[in-house]
């Protein structure tokens, strides 16, 4: 697996990382680059204040940094997304009852993200769904594999993901609106 993705392995960053505005904020940054806490109040309709709250526990958490190169004076601050992706294992956060709560809690929080973008784009208006003509797309499938393969073929699917998540977009004057992509593979019977 890359250099560039983060194992999160303390229950505490995962928690931070796992509320919904702050996941929605890293979403924002991470989509449309960086922000201050008033863009990102104006873009999520909560108060500046409540922002930058969530912005300075992602940021105890590496996983938001500071961007001082683009303040137009001292007292403007912009936000960025730490580089890189995270992942984590539930079989990191064993053996603690609270620890085990907080990455249950985080997973199903996940699923139910990925869901509702699902649920918004299937109910969005006809248009939008029309401007779309070719994709989204939706796919499944069974497979037979050990523990070890499983790994294997996780990071074959994250792999292309970064791939195309973090290539340099060309400039050849079309629009590229945002895409959420996700997959899944879970031990399960038909």
């Amino acid at each position: 697996m890359s250099d560039d993705v983060r194992q999160i392995t303390d229950s505490r960053v995962l928690a931070a990382m796992s509320h919904p505005l702050r996941r929605r904020l890293m979403d924002i940054l991470r989509v449309d680059g960086p922000a201050t806490a008033s863009m990102l109040a104006e873009r999520t309709g909560q108060a500046v204040g409540n922002i930058s709250h969530h912005l300075h526990v992602l940021a105890a958490c590496d996983l938001v940094a500071e961007a001082p190169e683009l303040a137009r004076d001292k007292r403007e601050r912009w936000w960025q997304r730490v580089p890189g992706a995270t992942r984590w294992s539930a079989s990191d956060f064993g053996g603690d009852s609270a620890s085990e709560a907080i990455e249950l809690a985080a997973s199903s929080l996940g699923l139910e993200r990925q869901v509702a973008f699902v649920r918004a784009y299937l109910t969005a208006p006809e248009p939008e769904r029309d401007s779309w003509p070719t994709g989204p797309f939706s796919t499944d499938t069974w497979l037979r594999v050990t523990d070890a393969e499983l790994a294997e073929f996780a990071a074959e699917v994250i792999a292309l993901h970064r791939r195309w998540g973090d290539r340099q977009l060309p400039d050849d004057g079309q629009e590229r609106r945002p895409v959420f992509a996700f997959a899944r593979a879970v031990p399960a019977q038909p």
